[in-house]
């Protein structure tokens, strides 16, 4: 599995160039899983977003100025959940000051909000109002740690793993170049995220992508703790 990660990973940075290892393609990843989580949330979840801020603020004022389809507080909640995850993983980061050891316990932590989730899909659904709360508290939360820690990491082209407006504009607007290939790979796995958890939400149910983005997160894990212990 490392030989394969290291793999994408140079295959991302010029040769002899690479200084983050796997990280790269751990983000990748994680990008992935953000529009796994995404698909659950705006499908099943009041058509909110638990990783996209942006499209939540969207939402916000097409909900206060009347879209009887979209929710005020699912919006607000998303937001104040996200925010506090991130503000959570900033001060963690003052205590650790390593962005590798942090970025492994974040996703850990991130793993272990998505369980609880799991579990409440699987128990309680996600129709009801306390269910879709809880879910949307626990995914935001978890969102906002992990993309305080892809910043913390600071690899270019991949600080994000859910904005796509700035990554699109650079890849439009720069020339040709790895950098390039490194936006487009970080666009495609968003895609394909959003594609596959829409398709396991709307045929299987969203107990199967929670699963999916679990399995991915405890993947990403243990790998940057492998990562880590050989550095």
């Amino acid at each position: 599995m490392r030989g394969g990660l290291r793999w994408v990973s140079d295959a991302l940075f010029p040769r002899g160039a690479n200084e983050h290892d796997v990280l790269p393609a751990l983000l990748v990843v994680l990008t992935v899983t953000s529009g796994l989580v995404d698909a659950v949330s705006f499908l099943g979840l009041n058509r909110v977003f638990v990783a996209n801020m942006t499209g939540n603020v969207a939402f916000l004022g097409f909900a206060l100025a009347g879209d009887s389809q979209l929710s005020v507080w699912a919006s607000l909640l998303a937001v104040a959940v996200f925010t506090a995850g991130a503000w959570s993983a900033g001060r963690l980061a003052g205590r650790m000051r390593d962005a590798r050891r942090e970025f492994t316990s974040l996703t850990v932590a991130h793993a272990g909000l998505v369980a609880v989730a799991l579990a409440v899909a699987w128990s309680a659904g996600y129709r009801e109002p306390g269910a879709q709360v809880a879910l949307i508290g626990l995914l935001g939360y978890g969102m906002g740690l992990q993309n305080a820690a892809a910043h913390r990491l600071a690899v270019p082209d991949l600080v994000t793993i859910t904005v796509l407006t700035s990554t699109l504009t650079r890849l439009a607007a720069d020339p040709p170049g790895r950098a390039g290939l490194r936006r487009a790979v970080s666009g495609t796995a968003l895609f394909t995220g959003a594609l596959t958890g829409a398709a396991l939400h709307l045929n299987v149910g969203p107990v199967s992508a929670l699963a999916a983005v679990l399995v991915l997160l405890v993947a990403v894990a243990l790998a940057a703790r492998q990562a880590g212990g050989a550095s």
